[in-house]
């Protein structure tokens, strides 16, 4: 399942529960006054509302801030901040508790009035959060007495969906909030996070709707199978040795059907209009630290002249990019220890041959005449391998992107925007998730594509007498 990094939807209780996560209410407006994106509040184009103009604004620049301002947050206080922008129907993430923040093009107006709103949708959050453990502690709930305790386990389940439904006002995708807070109750009684997802999957059975509140014979029945599906050896299972992520996707790797990836929208080179990767780093990167994103900047200049010269892709060219990213006077090292990931969920392991395993890799990324791939697919599996092999102690998914970004280039191709490129991971042992980024990529490909050619086809630009461009059409 691909993950956005940003998205609350992923969360588990571990990452949310107050008792684990201190919050000082009162110093929050100082703590995100002080944060890089709260000194570049974007602001809003002087453009009539009933056009295109603002939903674009608020996609590219607009979105690209929020994303910012959640990753400093989460920097500052943890992950369990990501859920200040679930708002009610539709907004950043649909169906969500909080009501003091929708979307950037109606929640971004003056930068006072921004940060306000950001503040006050992280207190909501919270709010509700704190709200949800209280309730939680009211069932002190064993598992092992779960044949005496079902009534009870049922009259928790049934209380929950009831508050869930009131707080999100039944909007749009409310019910995927719901069934998160069905899994956070049943894992802190001790039911295993997995095991808790899938009996909760189960016991909605895809009846709850959107736009729509549960009716009462519904919200008991769900109750009643969910309660009825717990058994006293639902606990934790022991985990054994520490599980190695590269080893898995290595093995992922070499089943994956790549030849089955989209093709990009045609063959050639492919010249945007607009450079999709340099516009997110610095609406992005620059947001959160302009000493970030000209690093990141100054990479990427390095890694399209590497591209232009066709230089091999290998850790050697990475650690010149990643001197950059990271701002340290010499290229940084292979790392010399086990590295983890997406909150310690994976592991990736070290050996003696890891770097010559990494460059192996990475060299497949080239066009190969007697083994064709499409560049789509060569372009997501470099992606995927700095990811799992994580070869630096830091900004591994920085560097992701811009070996992304390289093997684009080196055959001549740019992308006029990456929104589905960043801010989003992939597990290392699901083979499906090698397709999905693939196909991202085929997305952006085929929009620049076809955009840059209708730019071609249009009349040129001229300027008017106030300086302001426009094309000159016939009739």
């Amino acid at each position: 399942m691909v993950i956005v990094e940003l998205s609350p939807h992923f969360l588990a209780w571990d990452d949310v529960n107050p008792a684990r996560h201190p919050f000082d209410s009162a110093s929050a407006p100082g703590v995100v006054r002080s944060l890089g994106p709260a000194r570049r509040v974007p602001s809003r184009p002087a453009v009539p509302s009933a056009g295109p103009a603002p939903s674009d604004w608020s996609r590219d620049e607009g979105e690209a801030w929020a994303d910012a301002m959640a990753h400093a947050l989460a920097e500052h206080y943890g992950r369990w901040t990501l859920g200040w922008r679930w708002s009610h129907d539709e907004g950043d993430f649909d169906g969500g508790p909080v009501g003091s923040w929708c979307c950037p093009q109606d929640s971004i107006t003056t930068p006072e009035e921004t940060l306000a709103r950001v503040v006050a949708a992280l207190r909501e959050w919270r709010e509700w959060l704190e709200s949800l453990a209280t309730w939680f502690e009211a069932y002190p709930l064993d598992l092992a007495d779960v044949e005496e305790q079902r009534i009870l386990w049922e009259r928790a389940a049934r209380q929950l969906i009831l508050r869930v439904s009131d707080r999100t006002g039944c909007g749009g995708g409310w019910y995927e909030h719901c069934r998160q807070v069905l899994v956070w109750f049943l894992s802190r009684w001790g039911v295993a996070p997995d095991l808790a997802q899938e009996l909760v999957e189960q016991a909605i059975g895809g009846r709850f709707q959107s736009w729509t509140g549960p009716d009462p014979v519904l919200v008991d029945d769900v109750a009643e199978q969910l309660a009825l599906s717990l058994r006293p050896d639902d606990g934790p299972r022991s985990t054994g040795p520490a599980p190695d992520h590269l080893r898995r996707w290595l093995a992922v790797r070499g089943t994956v059907p790549w030849h089955k990836a989209p093709d990009g929208g045609g063959d050639g080179p492919v010249t945007p209009a607009r450079d999709g990767a340099a516009e997110d780093i610095r609406t992005f990167d620059g947001a959160l630290d302009p000493a970030r994103a000209q690093g990141l900047l100054a990479a990427l200049e390095l890694l399209r002249a590497d591209a232009a010269r066709g230089a091999l892709l290998d850790f050697e060219l990475l650690r010149r990019w990643q001197r950059h990213v990271l701002g340290t006077p010499q290229p940084p090292p292979f790392r010399t220890l086990p590295a983890f990931a997406k909150s310690g969920r994976e592991r990736y392991g070290i050996g003696p041959d890891t770097r010559a395993r990494l460059d192996a890799c990475l060299a497949e990324s080239a066009r190969d005449a007697e083994r064709p791939l499409p560049l789509t697919a060569r372009a997501a599996r470099a992606f995927l391998d700095v990811c799992f092999f994580h070869p630096f102690d830091d900004g591994n998914a920085r560097c992701a992107f811009l070996t992304l970004v390289f093997v684009l280039a080196r055959e001549g191709v740019a992308l006029d925007g990456v929104g589905l490129l960043r801010r989003v991971s992939f597990r290392a042992d699901e083979p499906q998730d090698a397709l999905t980024l693939a196909r991202y990529i085929d997305v952006h490909l085929t929009e620049t594509r076809r955009r840059a050619e209708l730019a071609a086809a249009l009349p040129p630009a001229h300027d008017d007498q106030n300086g302001r461009s426009f094309n000159k059409c016939r009739g």
